[in-house]
């Protein structure tokens, strides 16, 4: 009977002590940092620290709607950094490919960092990413933007929000009379500098080094790439930049002026905001309609918009307010105002681009009196597809030619610089894309395939998704894109137009295939200059 219980009384105990163990292995180990305005406890797993929701900025509410981003308030005692802070203001576009994890909310200028766990003492190279979602969408909470694999091979991954919509982007008259010596409207961008300079100030404390940090976006986060790098106010902030499918040419956005309308006749930034309030039921563009402006709850300001609804005589997007942005990119590349930085640019095989014709004829028409040539260029199989042809050509308008103008532009100033193509399109979606789509490169970049693809995801995905981040990882460590094992990537230069394509055999350093198409683009764009 003794020794009955005393086996019971051991079996309980040791079960007791199992339990024990499994639990303290189920509760995620933290780590503790300390920046300018707090200590913060992240996460570790597997190796990495991530610190989520980190405040850079106030909340831009209230009376600081509409306001460049003030400083964070200090906190006492350790804040959770264990979760991600609100996505900016928006209305979630259906069917996005980077569906966003938190509620919305106007409270929302947070950044989140991935690192190594063990980075004690050491200087690490750092990326910071841009969301896109054409400045009306997007966040950092989406899945396929977790940074855990850039970490995983030993670089600081940092990803912040900035205000989108009228949130972003808005002038009004009384908003320049209240503050005029703040600078004005490109609200989206002041965030992104504050992003920036947050980091050069506190990244070393998760193992990062200030003096090697490199900006990468895509899409709208793309754009944002191009107008830091010709933003004056953005200089010294980042030492290497990358754009994704971030265009390059003046085609992607209206830039509205400040406070005069554009050559065009297009109205000032400030009449569109006028034209906002009107539609609100605001009359007067005093300090009296601005301050009902900034009454107005946060979806009213959105009033329904996203990337499906977006072009409005009441909103803007990005403007020249002689700031922050002081010219068009384009503008910028061509006079040689751009900070010199090594670059990294490129676009995907079927990238983004709208035809709204319904013939070949309407398709090819920018192209006369060439439009046998532009028909063997752009339908090489002579397919007849009217709408696979429209977009390509379109694509090639909006994205790809555009990228090689910026390569071209940066590599005559003697910039380091590299191009490439993203072709690769997942196995399981080869019957249904007739190329890379647009954005389809972000999860091969971040590694994230698994999380986008699931259990379709394959051994040569994998492969594309290792080569990706490896390139990525080194033009981030060294400013040249040398990936351990993989083909050598070339410095572009005009006259040998290589550039590094991603297909579905692998990295391949090649000529651009596309070239006499992109010569046709061109052409229009030179013709519509003159």
């Amino acid at each position: 009977m003794m020794m009955s219980r005393w086996k019971q009384v051991v079996t309980v105990g040791a079960s007791a002590l199992l339990l024990a163990m499994m639990a303290q292995a189920a509760t995620p180990r933290t780590a503790e940092v300390k920046v300018e305005s707090g200590a913060l406890r992240g996460v570790v797993s597997q190796g990495v620290a991530a610190f989520k929701g980190i405040p850079f900025a106030a909340p831009p509410v209230g009376d600081l709607r509409w306001r460049p981003p003030q400083p964070v308030h200090p906190w006492s005692g350790v804040r959770s950094a264990a979760a991600y802070g609100h996505d900016c203001m928006q209305l979630p576009f259906p069917g996005d490919a980077a569906p966003l994890r938190t509620q919305p909310s106007e409270d929302c200028l947070y950044l989140n960092v991935w690192t190594p766990a063990q980075h004690q003492g050491k200087k690490l190279p750092v990326l910071v990413w841009i969301y896109g979602g054409g400045f009306v969408n997007g966040g950092t909470s989406p899945a396929v933007y977790d940074g855990t694999h850039f970490a995983e091979r030993g670089v600081v991954l940092v990803s912040f929000n900035y205000r989108l919509g009228r949130f972003g982007f808005f002038a009004f008259p009384a908003l320049s009379a209240e503050h005029p010596d703040e600078p004005l409207g490109n609200y989206a961008f002041m965030d992104q500098i504050a992003a920036l300079r947050w980091v050069q100030r506190n990244i070393a404390a998760f193992g990062g080094d200030p003096a090697n940090v490199t900006i990468f976006g895509e899409s709208a986060g793309g754009m944002s790439v191009n107008a830091l790098m010709t933003s004056p106010q953005a200089r010294g902030l980042f030492a290497k930049a990358v754009v994704e499918s971030g265009g390059g040419r003046n085609n992607l956005l209206s830039m509205s002026r400040l406070h005069d309308s554009g050559p065009s006749g297009t109205p000032s930034a400030e009449q569109v905001g006028v034209n906002f309030a009107k539609s609100m039921g605001i009359e007067g563009d005093g300090p009296q309609a601005l301050a009902a402006l900034r009454k107005l709850p946060a979806d009213k300001i959105v009033d329904g918009m996203n990337m499906a609804s977006m072009s409005r005589t009441t909103y803007t997007g990005p403007m020249i307010d002689g700031r922050i942005m002081v010219e068009t990119p384009e503008q910028a590349y061509r006079a040689g105002h751009e900070a010199r930085v090594p670059f990294m640019v490129g676009a995907n095989s079927a990238d983004l681009g709208f035809f709204f014709g319904h013939s070949m004829e309407q398709a090819l028409a920018p192209f006369a009196p060439n439009q046998a040539e532009a028909r063997k260029l752009f339908d090489p199989g002579n397919t007849g597809n009217v709408r696979q042809v429209g977009t390509r050509i379109a694509a090639d308008e909006m994205m790809i030619e555009p990228a090689r103008f910026v390569a071209r532009s940066l590599a005559a100033a003697g910039e380091p610089t590299f191009e490439f193509r993203f072709s690769y399109v997942a196995e399981s979606m080869r019957s249904k894309w007739p190329g890379a789509p647009h954005a389809s490169e972000i999860p091969y970049v971040f590694d994230t395939i698994r999380a986008h693809y699931g259990k379709d995801v394959t051994e040569a995905d994998e492969a594309t998704a290792h080569a990706a981040i490896a390139y990525w990882v080194a033009f981030a460590r060294y400013g040249t894109p040398d990936a351990a094992g993989e083909p050598r990537w070339p410095d572009y230069n005009s006259g040998s137009d290589v550039l590094m394509n991603f297909t579905t055999h692998g990295p391949v350093a090649e000529p651009d295939p596309l070239r006499p198409a992109l010569d046709m683009v061109e052409g229009l764009v030179q013709m519509a200059s003159r």
